[in-house]
């Protein structure tokens, strides 16, 4: 019974009753009275207790006891006899102590169990893993502060890719050695601990672009009537090592023939593939690897070339003099298709059937140009990984690479025009003029030409696309690649075969969904191809190249680099003309920011 002095129990801590009354008034070890209800304490001793300092710890044999009991039950008052021969305030609390602590007893003051030998076992088991726990953590952050882990430790370390991937802003390890907990910094300690090398692109696991996606599979083509084109010679041009081939030309007297893998002959709305394809968004390709849009089994049916005689939408374009469609035909088709390079197609460029293309490819260009179309002709290269050997070749801009570009946009034109006379829903890409006209005759100019034009833009009508120089224009060359042209596709063929369409709003909201996939996938092989350019530049010290001052605002200047495909920001000790070549190599290559730091030599 709880009486005035009697020790009791209080959220686990010992308190002094004081006075009853409808609430127990109690004080703590902490000095602090309080009043509580009855119920919220525990009876430890009746008393008298007067002072916190009795609470010593007696001597005692709790190991007699525990063996006399274990596997029984017994009484707070009676274990305090048995272990400690007497039963005070002090011998009740360290009594208490010892049920509290849970090895060789637990419960409750009035009903305290006695552990058997192997629950005794089992916890002592279980602290002695705690402590080994415990020290092998320490001495895995000691490790890790040190820059020394061992291969054990590499396991660890994922809460620490997490946050370099960008999925968590939270890293227990990296609080406990005092690292601002960051992207940056995560991939820094990676690196430095070789958990990572420089080899590794974190960027597809960063845009969730890693995982190789669910395949679903392909039907077969349906049987509709089919224009026979397999008497023309067509030709797929592609850069060396291309796998899917989806565009290709032929000519037929005063018709340009542009032959599009037909996608959407397999590939309906809302299907199965159709959903896979807009989950991705694109083909997303990257210097190690390529992830297509759709199965490879639809390239290897699709792809213009890749067999004898290859199903296609073409489109039949009449260019006349002045560079204007005149007349446009479009025809689910059977082609027989030819592949070349652009190397080898630019060596029978002047041969026919190509210089015939070729003449017609430059008559719509130069109607283009007339119109105000902007032509800036970069430096690009492509970046190859082989063997975990980096390979930068530059992407010569030979004439066969314009034939193709050509007629890649006519057919766009061609077919935004087609769509809006006869009233087809698909997206129009338009593109408002840039604030001011600015020449492009010089490197310099064109840096700053390409920096001032404004985002493309997608419409439900036709409209200027200032860049193209063009008053109408839609995607529809890549349905094997790009998810907005598959759409363009699948509405062009539910208005041939006179089958019901799709609304503007169901395509959109399609092509909207892909659109935020797609929107990654550039972003992913943009970073990407820094990466292994940095990688590169890593593994070749004693580059050195040329490069073209495109800009400079006092010590601070931008370069263009040709021979990497990119630009950069440098510091320049003196003020140059624009358009002046030096010389530069590396001065620091920072992984972790993606950043590249040159300096000029010589």
């Amino acid at each position: 019974m709880k009486k005035q002095g009697s020790l009791v129990l209080y959220k686990n801590r010992p308190a002094r009753v004081l006075s009853l009354g409808e609430k127990l008034e109690i004080v703590g070890q902490d000095g602090k009275t309080r009043k509580v209800r009855g119920k919220d304490v525990e009876l430890l001793h009746p008393g008298p207790f007067e002072n916190f300092s009795e609470l010593k710890n007696p001597e005692g044999d709790v190991k007699t006891a525990w063996e006399l009991l274990a596997g029984e039950k017994s009484k707070l008052s009676e274990l305090a006899e048995l272990i400690y021969d007497a039963y005070t305030p002090a011998t009740a609390w360290a009594t208490w102590e010892l049920v509290d602590d849970g090895l060789y007893f637990s419960g409750i003051p009035q009903e305290i169990l006695v552990h058997t030998v192997e629950e005794v076992e089992a916890e002592k088991n279980k602290r002695q893993e705690k402590v080994d726990k415990k020290n092998a953590w320490g001495e895995f952050i000691e490790r890790l502060r040190n820059r020394q882990l061992i291969e054990e430790d590499f396991s660890k370390m994922g809460e620490i890719e997490a946050v370099a991937y960008g999925k968590s802003q939270t890293s227990k390890i990296m609080t406990e050695i005092g690292m601002q907990i960051t992207r940056e910094k995560a991939h820094e300690l990676l690196l430095k601990t070789n958990v990572w090398n420089i080899q590794h692109n974190s960027w597809p696991r960063f845009f969730d672009l890693h995982e190789e996606p669910q395949r679903h599979p392909v039907p077969a083509l349906p049987d509709e009537e089919r224009l026979d084109l397999t008497h023309l010679p067509a030709f797929a041009i592609d850069d060396e090592g291309a796998t899917d081939p989806d565009d290709a030309l032929s000519i037929d007297g005063e018709t340009l023939w542009v032959h599009i893998a037909d996608a959407g002959a397999l590939i309906a709305p809302d299907s199965e593939l159709d959903l896979e394809a807009r989950g991705i968004g694109a083909n997303l390709y990257l210097p190690e690897k390529v992830t297509t849009m759709l199965p490879q089994e639809v390239t290897l049916r699709l792809g213009l070339g890749l067999q004898e005689i290859s199903p296609a939408l073409s489109f039949g374009l009449k260019i006349d003099e002045a560079g204007e469609i005149t007349d446009l035909q479009i025809k689910p088709s059977l082609v027989k298709v030819s592949r070349l390079t652009y190397a080898q197609a630019n060596n029978r460029l002047l041969e026919e059937p190509l210089a015939s293309m070729w003449q017609v490819a430059q008559r719509f260009q130069k109607r283009r140009l007339a119109a105000g179309a902007v032509n800036i002709d970069l430096p690009e290269v492509k970046i190859r990984v082989k063997d975990n050997e980096v390979e930068i070749r530059p992407i010569e801009e030979v004439p066969s690479r314009q034939l193709v570009m050509e007629a890649m946009v006519m057919t766009g034109e061609a077919a935004a025009r087609f769509a809006d006379e006869n009233v087809i829903q698909i997206p129009f890409i338009t593109q408002p003029p840039s604030d001011e006209i600015l020449p492009t005759s010089t490197w310099a100019e064109k840096f700053v030409c390409l920096r001032s034009m404004k985002r493309s833009e997608i419409r439900t009508s036709p409209g200027p696309h200032f860049g193209l120089g063009l008053q109408a224009y839609t995607r529809v060359t890549s349905p094997l690649r790009r998810y907005t042209d598959l759409v363009v596709h699948q509405q062009l063929r539910a208005f041939l075969l006179g089958k019901e369409q799709q609304t503007y709003e169901q395509a959109l909201e399609r092509m909207a969904m892909a659109d935020t996939v797609s929107g990654n996938v550039r972003q992913c092989e943009r970073q990407s191809n820094r990466h292994w350019t940095m990688v590169y530049l890593h593994n070749h010290p004693d580059w050195r190249e040329k490069a073209i001052v495109v800009d400079q605002r006092g010590h601070r200047g931008r370069i263009l680099i040709p021979s990497l495909g990119a630009d950069a920001e440098v510091h320049l000790e003196k003020t140059y003309e624009l358009n002046t070549e030096i010389e530069i190599e590396v001065s620091k290559l920072r992984f972790a920011e993606l950043e590249m730091f040159f300096k000029v030599v010589g």
